[in-house]
């Protein structure tokens, strides 16, 4: 069995332009100081030019000496804003603009286009930075037509997942000739975003090696999906992990869908590390029963409680869930040492 590492912490909801969060070197200081060990870096271009990554191998030794000398190791890139552009249903396309480039906004199909490039850079980037994960959003088609009213049209959801492994295949052979995993976040607001949807993209892309899951039990609380359960059904598939807390709190004037209200009156609701319902002890466990071979990555997001309280609150928790796993069997002490002849004896055979 494998202990996961940890503690480490996404950088995305901390970047900013005031020191220590507006630049790699110090957010790298920061996280270490806090007590984390890694760092999951958004290729955001404050952080990380994707390109020169991709391309130079002195670019890439020299974001590592900048971790490192801070005292954390870069456990991922993250492409979930990139990745949200592969697929792009129009009711969105406003909204989503502002996460692409300046050149390709207004443009869906050269937006696709560079979303596509992206991802492919980031494989590239994965490898010469020596990590062999990486993580993103799927992007949605087919959305808006989650809840049936008015009915779809039959053949509509297949018909949007075929497109959506049209557009992904390509990016996993990237990926898988780079000798690393996509992990996708099943999400809300994804065409991924539960095991049947995932199970559907596996079909799409002639179930590719490297189209994996990054777990957050997050958005199954709110979803009211058996988070546990889920990894029980697909351990074999998840390769990155994301510690965040959660709470689903139902009444009699709304539920699950919310009613529009902001965050901090929604019945399901993000929250800080210990804050929420979620059984962390429990799944620990399973990852380590499983195997799970990579990182535990505090994500924080939280209606009520301060970011940099939630960091530093953050450490401390997935360091104390982190199963330091056996070595050897808790009984052996009483092991008899039986030979396999002795056995058959035993057994009487």
């Amino acid at each position: 069995m494998k202990t996961i590492k940890g503690p480490a912490i996404f950088l995305a909801q901390f970047v900013g332009d005031e020191a220590p969060f507006d630049s790699l070197a110090n957010l790298a200081a920061w996280a270490a100081g806090l007590g984390f060990e890694g760092i999951q870096v958004p290729a955001d271009p404050r952080l990380v030019d994707l390109e020169r990554a991709a391309s130079s191998d002195a670019y890439c030794d020299e974001l590592r000496r900048t971790t490192e000398d801070a005292g954390v190791a870069i456990t991922e890139i993250s492409t979930h804003l990139q990745g949200q552009l592969v697929a792009v249903h129009p009711a969105y396309d406003a909204l989503f603009d502002g996460f692409a480039a300046p050149p390709v906004r207004g443009n869906p199909e050269a937006r696709t286009a560079w979303a596509i490039e992206q991802l492919k850079l980031a494989a590239r980037a994965s490898r010469r930075l020596g990590l062999d994960t990486h993580v993103t959003f799927s992007g949605a088609l087919a959305w808006p037509y989650f809840y049936p009213w008015p009915q779809r049209p039959r053949g509509l959801v297949e018909a949007a997942f075929a497109e959506l492994g049209r557009r992904w295949t390509p990016i996993l052979d990237a990926f898988d000739e780079a000798g690393v995993d996509v992990c996708y976040e099943l999400h809300p607001g994804e065409d991924l975003h539960d095991g049947v949807t995932f199970e559907r993209f596996l079909d799409v892309v002639g179930n590719h090696p490297r189209a994996n899951i990054l777990f957050d039990p997050s958005h199954f609380v709110l979803q009211q999906l058996d988070y546990l359960a889920f990894i029980d059904t697909y351990h074999e598939r998840i390769r990155a992990f994301h510690v965040k807390d959660a709470e689903f709190r139902p009444d009699g004037r709304q539920g699950v869908y919310g009613g529009y209200s902001d965050w901090i009156e929604r019945a399901g609701r993000f929250r800080s590390l210990g804050d929420g319902q979620i059984d962390f002890g429990a799944i620990f466990s399973k990852m380590a029963q499983y195997d799970y071979p990579g990182w535990a990555v505090l994500e924080w997001e939280c209606a009520l409680k301060h970011p940099e309280d939630g960091a530093r609150e953050g450490a401390e928790f997935i360091r104390r869930h982190i199963i330091r796993v056996a070595d050897r069997a808790f009984d052996d002490f009483a092991g008899s040492g039986a030979e396999p002849e002795q056995m058959r004896r035993i057994l009487g055979i």
